[in-house]
């Protein structure tokens, strides 16, 4: 080895790691199905770390409270493989987690009320250099349920028709 190979090994050894890219997904997740789990491999797969920011009901306010308790819904959500931190989110300031994770990569659901340059913009606010994307939906499947509205509309027309017991 030549003494200039021997310098530019030293140099490698002290460059610092490169961090992984972050990538922050975020939603109620009540009642997970299909087009949840559709939106987090897709949002994992914008980077290497997956932190996905699981909403308190309190801060749900363009929908129906979710029936599943939060603590649930994040155990649930922190379950799936592509997902490498779930944490609920903060009870009064959503900023709060996004902030501590300073992602590289956030991720908007297909569903998601909110505008992807209004979102980037209030990113930038805050002093957060971050990519913002939205992610796709699924395509319908026959009888396959794609949203927790879906699924809350399957049991209520289940349980208003008279069904035989066996």
């Amino acid at each position: 080895m030549t003494e200039s190979e021997s310098e530019h090994e030293h140099e490698q050894e002290r460059s610092p790691a490169r961090d992984p890219t972050r990538v922050v997904a975020q939603g109620t997740f009540d009642l997970l199905h299909p087009g949840h789990v559709h939106y987090l491999e897709e949002a994992a797969a914008l980077g290497e770390k997956l932190h996905v920011i699981v909403a308190r009901p309190e801060t749900v306010d363009h929908k129906p409270a979710p029936i599943v308790p939060a603590p649930q819904r994040r155990d649930a959500v922190a379950a799936l493989e592509v997902v490498d931190h779930a944490r609920l989110g903060h009870p009064e300031d959503f900023s709060v987690p996004i902030r501590a994770i300073d992602p590289d990569v956030l991720v908007l659901g297909h569903d998601q009320h909110h505008d992807e340059r209004e979102v980037a913009a209030m990113l930038a606010d805050w002093g957060i250099d971050c990519r913002v994307e939205r992610a796709s939906g699924l395509e319908a499947d026959g009888d396959r349920l794609h949203s927790s509205s879906e699924i809350k509309e399957r049991v209520r027309e289940r349980r208003s028709v008279d069904v035989p017991r066996r």
